[in-house]
């Protein structure tokens, strides 16, 4: 069950109204999770909701297993929706919230019962029949919002911050039950979140988007390992962005510094993004890793701030450059503010991209 959008756009309110999304081209391939990342605005919950019929496209084509739905209302797409404030109704028990659909849709009470009680082993429930939310955790309510979902068998789920609710412990926990759920009934998902770590943990693709346009579709490596754009650099985890000067011969000056990227960039102003994890510390003088060009491109820095983190260090170290984020997971190397240490490159955390 595919779901292709065909440069569709959206405003609200009449023809002269801004664009809230601007022709976007995109296409979730069946029995995989997509999902849609970018920052407060860009676009991706009106998206989501077009999915979901609940919103129409201004222009634009929405397929959805082949057939256009793009004048279909909500009920007739079979697609379900979790939102992230879980929608519950809290004068309902579990079994009631779970059966609900299904008994509004005309479903005979034994078969009700009996797909209810199934979904809600699936995601853990069983027992919990006559809780009411208000006696339920934060995970649990959520785990009947997907129940409630699950149990209307869709072609498609849709999530909408689904786990924005919850501490950060049990997101992580959270996110790994959506995904195996997802990949053991090989559901078709399209996930919204702002959470660049849970889209990294949960996707098959991620479309980063920006100002309502797609700013860059692909897998989770290849959005944090190759981004197409400084917006993407800078979005996809926690990089530095440096001014840098790409050369006629294929190389990239930063500073002190020259780098061969692994992929072509046009000759002229450029930018490097660099991961804090791709700076390899050692003392003053130390021989380093192999950079990316095979030699060993290396900095020399003061410690400014040091911070142990318990399975890893961050330390700011003045440069060159400037002043450096560096994670590093060696913590049983002291460093003290002041303690002079060479920075070298990694293959590995560093993206050129066009200025």
């Amino acid at each position: 069950m595919s779901i292709e959008f065909h440069n569709v756009t959206k405003r609200y309110g009449d023809a002269g109204s801004p664009l809230v999304v601007k022709g976007i081209n995109f296409v979730v391939p069946g029995g995989t999770l997509t999902t849609i990342l970018g920052p407060s605005g860009c676009g991706k919950t009106t998206t989501l909701r077009m999915i979901a019929g609940l919103d129409a496209p201004s222009s634009g084509r929405i397929v959805i297993d082949g057939v256009d739905v793009t004048t279909l209302a909500a009920a007739e797409r079979n697609v379900s929706m979790v939102f992230q404030s879980y929608a519950l109704f809290p004068h309902m028990n579990v079994l009631q919230n779970v059966s609900y659909g299904l008994a509004v849709s005309g479903v005979g009470k034994a078969e009700t019962l009996r797909r209810a009680r199934a979904t809600m082993d699936v995601v853990g429930l069983a027992g919990f029949d006559e809780r009411l939310p208000s006696e339920l955790s934060g995970g649990q309510q959520q785990r009947v919002a997907v129940a409630r979902s699950l149990v209307l068998e869709p072609s498609v789920m849709l999530f909408d911050e689904p786990l924005s609710n919850l501490d950060a412990r049990l997101r992580r926990s959270m996110r790994e039950e959506i995904r195996a759920l997802q990949q053991r009934l090989k559901l078709t998902v399209a996930y919204v979140t702002h959470d660049q770590s849970e889209a990294l943990a949960v996707s098959d693709q991620i479309i980063v988007m920006d100002g309502g346009r797609i700013a860059q579709a692909g897998t989770p490596a290849q959005l944090y390992e190759q981004p197409a754009s400084e917006f993407v650099a800078g979005f996809m985890g926690e990089a530095m962005l440096f001014d840098a000067e790409s050369l006629a011969d294929g190389s990239v000056r930063l500073g002190p510094l020259t780098l061969q990227p692994r992929r072509p960039v046009a000759p002229g102003r450029a930018k490097v993004a660099i991961r804090p994890e791709a700076w390899v510390l050692g003392a003053a003088g130390a021989a380093g890793a192999p950079g990316m060009s095979g030699a060993t491109p290396t900095l020399a820095g003061t410690v400014a701030k040091c911070a142990y983190l318990g399975s890893f260090l961050e330390l700011t170290l003045d440069t060159a450059l400037g002043s450096i984020f560096v994670v590093v997971p060696d913590v049983e190397t002291a460093w003290a503010v002041g303690d002079a240490a060479t920075l070298t490159l990694s293959a590995r955390g560093v993206s050129v991209v066009s200025a």
